[in-house]
């Protein structure tokens, strides 16, 4: 019999497809699908299941691996780095991510939340200045977390569309693989230009910092390129989301306006509900494993669908609503288990200074287009907004 396509269109931004719907609510919840590539996966979609895989190690995160789930019929360019932590299965993950930890702990990132704020308020100062209507995507969404990790790293901001292209080419699922591999060779060049610049005249910066510790510059450059197209596109993509949904709630708004307390827990059901790296919870088994009642066997594909996870209502009352006050932590939208998500307390923080900072500074702040007629992006492995155009009162 053969597996059903998966389905990855969304019915509504803040709803799974309904084919995962349906997996989910069927059965075990384990199903086969098959993947745009022509590969047969199981598709594992309810959220008990989805933790239980990524906390066991029978389960490998090496994309190497012949049965690694794929996206595309082309086999991505590996050869151009070396693994990074994200693909590194125990013994080697546990040095691999210990050496970048330190950079990302919670008071790490307490003492750049001023820095973060500067960023925004001239941002948003930028904004105020210039015409309306604006895009957000282009005045807010993309430069701040692109400035963030730009400095975080030691990476001149003025190169900031060269690498933003370069990656949204990689997160196509429509561009050839030479396209794609183009990109990746013109991304693997600067940063090993950049990395050999540190390595002769350190700054204060991440990257120098990893090269003082004695890491292999070709380590460090595999770091480089995880962290600087992972830590602006998933933040900018849930800035949008996120703006959008607040104007959609003013009375919600409000609230936070009035008490910024509570924007944490809305933080939290914002990337609850739209789980915008949905994909990114691939395995493949390397023994064979029963999970849910079902056998998986050596050398198969597994998807978590973490989006139909976090909206199990097994796990979450009313749970493709969104209710800005439910604060759920438990849910897999930063990944589970040794490989949850490395800069998570940055992106909170980033998204919790945004959300404050609009709500504070522009209250008149609205959409200035119908909110179904934005284009969402069903066509890239990052879920987002092309376009986000607002306005606001004069007086903002």
């Amino acid at each position: 019999m053969t597996a059903p396509e998966l389905q990855t269109t969304r019915r509504c931004p803040h709803v799974p497809p309904q084919e995962q719907t349906r997996i989910r609510d069927t059965g075990c919840g384990i199903a086969r699908v098959t993947l745009p590539s022509g590969q047969v996966a199981w598709a594992v979609s309810r959220l008990e299941h989805v933790r239980s895989m990524l906390t066991d190690a029978r389960f490998s995160s090496d994309r190497r691996h012949p049965g690694f789930p794929r996206f595309t019929r082309e086999r991505p360019a590996f050869d151009l780095f070396r693994r990074s932590m994200i693909q590194l299965d125990p013994p080697e993950h546990g040095p691999a991510r210990r050496a970048v930890l330190g950079e990302f702990t919670v008071r790490r990132i307490a003492g750049l939340r001023p820095r973060v704020q500067e960023i925004v308020d001239e941002r948003i100062d930028a904004m105020l200045a210039g015409p309306r209507p604006v895009d957000l995507v282009r005045a807010l969404s993309l430069p701040v977390p692109s400035l963030v990790i730009c400095e975080q790293l030691g990476v001149p901001y003025a190169d900031h569309d060269f690498f933003q292209s370069r990656s949204g080419s990689l997160l196509s699922r429509s561009l050839t693989a030479q396209a794609k591999r183009t990109a990746l060779t013109e991304l693997r060049d600067y940063l090993a230009d950049l990395i050999a610049a540190k390595a002769a005249a350190p700054a204060e910066d991440l990257l120098s910092r990893q090269l003082a510790q004695g890491n292999d510059p070709e380590d460090v450059l595999s770091l480089a390129f995880l962290l600087l197209v992972a830590g602006h596109e998933t933040t900018a993509n849930m800035i949008s989301l996120g703006v959008v949904t607040l104007l959609r709630h003013p009375r919600e708004l409000a609230a936070l306006r009035q008490d910024p307390s509570r924007t944490p827990l809305a933080v939290e059901e914002l990337l609850r509900v739209y789980t915008i790296a949905e994909f990114a919870n691939a395995r493949v088994a390397v023994e064979d494993v029963e999970i849910g009642g079902v056998t998986i066997r050596a050398g198969e594909p597994v998807l978590a669908l973490s989006n139909a996870a976090n909206h199990d209502p097994a796990a979450f009352d009313d749970a493709d609503e969104i209710r800005l006050d439910r604060g759920a932590r438990n849910h897999v939208a930063f990944g589970f288990g040794i490989h949850q998500c490395l800069g998570q307390n940055l992106a909170r923080m980033e998204l919790q200074v945004v959300f404050d900072t609009l709500a504070r500074r522009i209250p008149s702040l609205r959409l200035a287009a119908p909110a179904e007629e934005l284009s969402y992006k069903d066509d890239v492995l990052i879920y987002g907004i092309h376009e986000v155009p607002v306005t606001w009162d004069a007086t903002a």
